[in-house]
């Protein structure tokens, strides 16, 4: 009869098995199997240390490339705009740029009449009806509410507004008054849709826009959609020049030089984001002024990386 004791005693006699199995198999394969792992950490080891090498090689040949782009700017760009009044509007997207945009104009010799932040406030599609009613009561005499469009959208309302103000009248057109162009900004900036970082010493001539990347959040349609509104409004007024951060996704460069129609009247420029796309922002606006012609300038596609002006 089988009795516990013989069970216990197989019992024993398989652990032991097992225990002898794995001690023997790990002895006969810890050579070979550790040998293997070793050469592939080491292996890991110098492919990381390579990549981390080229990396810092790339990075230091763009900085040299950013210092060339700087010390090419200092001696090609003096003097290019001087007499020419630029009015610098920076978006939300492209705020981290818009100092460095700002320089390359001041070292063209550009009078600079002023730099606007717009505010996300302003590009937020919740405060449409506000900027309509805003836009609205904003208006002045010699700015008038007849003058803007009535189609119910209050950042193409509020941006025609701001344009009319900001830049140049067509020829024959009476000008807006000091006292009202001061009044409209004030209505604006106190309600918290811009900011003045630059002092509005006048109307200008001609306007930077400076973007960024699209927006990514669950408005990102209409407020990309917004930004467009911006730029077409003031492309109705004076010449542009947006400078950016990329040409995908939906942001404004990529709209514009998808667009037939803006494409002819605004230019852009998608690495304004780079010491070099800056210096091209302001070439770009030299090329509107002197040559009335517009270009799409950059690395991204159908891009060109400067523009060809005449001697």
């Amino acid at each position: 009869m089988i009795n516990f004791r013989y069970h216990v005693v197989s019992l024993t006699a398989v652990f032991l098995a097992l225990a002898i199995g794995l001690v023997v198999g790990t002895a006969a394969l810890n050579g070979p199997v550790a040998d293997s792992l070793k050469e592939t950490v080491n292996s890991l080891r110098k492919d990381n240390q390579q990549m981390r090498q080229s990396v810092n090689s790339l990075q230091k040949e763009l900085d040299l490339e950013e210092d060339f782009a700087a010390e090419m700017a200092q001696l090609y760009l003096p003097g290019k705009l001087t007499g020419r009044r630029v009015m610098v509007l920076s978006l939300p997207t492209g705020r981290e740029h818009t100092e460095g945009v700002l320089k390359m104009l001041q070292t063209a010799g550009a009078t600079v009449t002023g730099r606007i932040d717009v505010q996300d406030k302003f590009i937020n599609p919740d405060n449409n009806t506000n900027l309509m009613e805003l836009a609205v009561t904003a208006a002045r005499p010699t700015a008038p509410a007849s003058a803007l469009p009535g189609n119910g959208n209050g950042v193409e309302t509020s941006s025609a507004l701001l344009a009319s103000v900001l830049l140049d009248r067509p020829q024959g057109t009476p000008g807006v008054t000091e006292a009202d162009r001061r009044a409209v900004l004030a209505a604006y900036a106190n309600a918290g849709y811009l900011t003045s970082e630059e002092k509005v010493t006048g109307p200008a001539e001609a306007v930077v826009v400076v973007s960024g990347q699209p927006y990514v959040d669950k408005d990102s349609a209409k407020k990309d959609e917004s930004v467009v509104k911006v730029a077409e409004q003031f492309d109705r007024t004076g010449a542009i020049v947006v400078g950016g951060n990329g040409s995908a996704g939906g942001n404004l460069v990529a709209v514009v030089r998808g667009d037939p129609v803006l494409a002819q009247t605004i230019s852009t420029v998608d690495n304004a984001n780079t010491v070099q796309g800056q210096l091209v922002t302001s070439l770009a606006l030299v090329q509107q002024l002197t040559e009335k012609r517009t270009g799409q300038y950059g690395v991204g596609d159908n891009a060109t990386l400067v523009p060809r002006l005449p001697q």
